[in-house]
């Protein structure tokens, strides 16, 4: 019997995996992989079988009961299978049924963390999930349920949807619905985590807007005070209340030593 590990490749461009993620997959004699995971990866793993597995919304999938039945299957057969998921298995990966089915047939598993599209949205917007005195919660939701339906809440500081690109105007009606405010600040990322990565910026009753920019794109939807633009948030680190952050521009010296250009009216 062999065992299952369930590795996070993270959100997009291939070097976001962790070096751990890279050392397991390395091991691998079968890979199921999704949709969205960077097809250079199989660098990692040359010798192994390499088997699609993916789901996209609204599109041709892979059932779930097919995918355990794949896991069940090969881990009898050989001594390691790599389940590749994007971003997270944790975070929207249906991590839960896949761990039953092999629970319920005594496969051994192990799972590695992976960096999830949030915080890829987050990093490549540079707009921070979580902001001292404003941002203290963060909520993640699928736009969709189950059922196919919309439920935007308000139930934290930053809210971030995931798989929202074909809902946009929907989600902004809901989030009104929901005691958003109009002008109530959301970034739009598309294809988070690639070189290619879109960001757009809009208030909450205009969120519409960028459906045209990320039709057919993965999308990120944050709302609220991740959203926020970088401003200085307290007058005690030497700016003036409302003042524009610059990002920090900082380079490696040859020794490894970090050697960072910051703007003084950043928080330390």
């Amino acid at each position: 019997m062999g065992k299952v590990i369930f590795i996070g490749a993270g959100p997009g461009a291939a070097d976001l995996i962790t070096l751990r993620g890279a050392r397991l997959l390395a091991t691998a004699d079968v890979v199921l992989y999704d949709a969205l995971t960077d097809p250079t990866l199989r660098g990692h793993a040359p010798a192994a079988r390499w088997l699609h597995v993916g789901k996209r919304g609204f599109c041709d999938s892979t059932g779930q009961t097919t995918i355990n039945a794949l896991l069940v299957k090969h881990a009898r057969e050989v001594q390691t299978v790599v389940r590749l998921k994007g971003g997270d298995p944790s975070v929207f990966g249906r991590l839960e049924e896949e761990l039953l089915a092999l629970a319920e047939h005594g496969i051994e598993t192990e799972v590695v963390p992976g960096v999830t599209a949030a915080l890829a949205a987050a990093a490549s917007s540079q707009r921070p999930l979580t902001r001292r005195g404003t941002g203290r919660s963060v909520s993640f939701a699928t736009a969709m349920t189950r059922t196919g339906d919309l439920n935007a809440t308000r139930t934290a500081d930053t809210e971030v949807f995931y798989m929202a690109g074909k809902q946009l105007a929907e989600l902004s009606r809901q989030l009104l619905a929901a005691g958003w405010a109009a002008d109530t600040p959301v970034s739009v990322v598309s294809r988070a985590g690639w070189p290619d990565a879109l960001q757009s910026e809009h208030p909450v009753g205009e969120l519409a807007r960028g459906s045209v920019l990320h039709a057919g794109r993965p999308t990120i939807v944050t709302v609220g005070a991740g959203a926020a633009p970088l401003t200085s948030l307290t007058s005690d680190n030497g700016a003036a209340s409302g003042e524009t952050l610059k990002p920090l521009k900082c380079t490696v010296s040859p020794h490894g030593d970090p050697r960072t250009n910051t703007n003084t009216s950043q928080e330390p």
